[in-house]
């Protein structure tokens, strides 16, 4: 018999997860209101510096404030236009980043480069910096972006891991599983890298050494200028800090897990890789690169993008949603405080909505379309941006980085498995849903070499 919904208690708290559409649809649409917070745990309270940013921190003023803040100031329409050059550059820097690699016939190490592009593109729009430290030779990552972007992961590893402690908070400062140990260490890290750059803006902001009329160079810059009624500094510098880090982690993952996973199902498929190649150069041709303006005619590329969501999810659950009241869910009492999961495995892989859901089928996201593909699942058949008060503000950016990344790769490269290897391990790690061995592939260029 099938479950959509059950129930586990950990001490007070009752930890409800959902693998049916209707219900995921019930909990973001229409009770929406009532499962709008967020679990209080050491680690989004050490990674929010006290809950002062937008995503974890719980229901309340200070949330409505920061999205409030992130709504009108850094993902709205205005913002993102004015930022498309920045991107665009970050594009051409993963696209030389890769030639380099090619024209030395050394083997790509796929799950580095995404994460390279992703690390360096938000690094850019949050604080106009590529690096910290020095690239290497051929424009990687050096050791202070590694260092970094491992950071951002570990994060997200841990910020809603389980942890005996979250649910019985008198445990706290025992650190019986490790956790305190490396959410701290990993804090600090975060710390290391922000902490310096912020602090000298602010300061140079509160000097009026920057004038609040001219255009800002970057998201920290939004952050810093946005001011009251009265013409003072809405945030303060915490708050500016624990939002920061809050946009860089929550910008990293999805991107590069998917289009890591796309690429390795389809070096099995020849075919897979064969269409949306044939699509890129019918859109596009290979006089020019691909643009953010091709992205709404890439619908089979897009439907690949959608696969990797539902098949390979970027974690098992969404963020958890927080009851703020005592309601009724799909017939069952809900209290007051309850955690509800909605499952990202449960629903894309749910066999009673997708046909051979183990199967890795871009096809199945075009059946009869003719108008144009998003990202977005309004019917939680599976999970990409979620939806509702608490879900991604950020899909417009979320989905031009995905497809950038995406379309880049296989628009100006031919890829082989490396020498000596037959077949592409697609085994989940025992840790994460994150491919256990990091897709290491041979890229040889595509396109004339004038376009490199």
């Amino acid at each position: 018999m099938k479950i959509d919904i059950a129930c586990v208690r950990f001490g007070d708290v009752h930890v409800i997860p959902v693998v049916s559409p209707k219900i995921a649809l019930e909990v973001l649409r229409k009770m929406d209101a009532t499962f709008a917070s967020r679990p209080t745990s050491f680690a989004a309270y050490r990674f929010s510096r006290g809950y002062k940013s937008a995503v974890l921190s719980p229901y309340g003023d200070q949330w409505k404030k920061m999205r409030k803040i992130l709504m009108s100031q850094i993902v709205c329409p205005k913002r993102h236009d004015f930022f498309l050059e920045m991107r665009t550059e970050e594009a051409d820097h993963l696209f030389n980043y890769v030639y380099n690699k090619a024209k030395s016939y050394e083997p790509v190490d796929i799950r580095v480069v995404t994460r390279h592009y992703c690390g360096n593109l938000i690094r850019r729009l949050m604080l106009s910096k590529r690096y910290f430290g020095k690239p290497t030779h051929d424009g990687g990552p050096g050791l202070d972006e590694i260092e970094h972007v491992n950071a951002l992961f570990n994060s997200l590893e841990y910020l809603y891991a389980f942890s005996i402690s979250d649910y019985f908070p008198q445990l706290i400062g025992l650190n019986l599983d490790g956790h305190e140990t490396i959410i701290k260490a990993t804090s600090e890290t975060l710390k290391k890298f922000h902490d310096p750059i912020i602090d000298e803006r602010v300061r140079l902001w509160r000097e009026n050494k920057g004038s609040v009329h001219q255009e800002p160079k970057d998201f920290l810059d939004i952050l810093i200028m946005f001011r009251d009624r009265e013409g003072r500094p809405l945030l303060t510098s915490d708050e500016i800090k624990a939002q920061s880090s809050e946009i860089m982690m929550a910008a990293v993952d999805n991107p590069s897990n998917s289009v890591e996973w796309i690429l390795a199902e389809m070096m099995g498929n020849p075919t897979i890789i064969q269409n949306a190649v044939d699509e890129i150069d019918h859109i596009v041709g290979k006089e020019r690169l691909v643009q953010e303006a091709d992205i709404p005619h890439l619908n089979y590329l897009k439907a690949c993008i959608r696969e990797a969501f539902r098949l390979h999810p970027v974690a098992p659950f969404v963020v958890p949603h927080v009851a703020i009241e005592d309601t009724n869910l799909a017939g069952y009492l809900i209290p007051i405080g309850s955690h509800v999961l909605l499952s990202r495995l449960g629903l894309g892989r749910n066999p009673e909505i997708w046909h051979e859901p183990l199967k890795f089928k871009p096809e199945r996201h075009l059946d009869g379309r003719n108008s144009e593909l998003v990202l977005t699942e309004p019917d939680m058949r599976f999970i990409s941006f979620s939806a509702g008060r608490r879900g991604c503000i950020a899909q417009t950016l979320g989905t031009v980085m995905t497809v950038m990344l995406l379309a880049r790769l296989l628009q100006g490269f031919f890829w082989s498995l490396p020498e000596g290897l037959s077949t592409i391990d697609l085994a989940e790690s025992d840790k994460n849903l994150y491919l256990a061995k990091p897709l290491v592939l041979q890229a040889q260029p595509r396109l004339p070499l004038n376009m490199y």
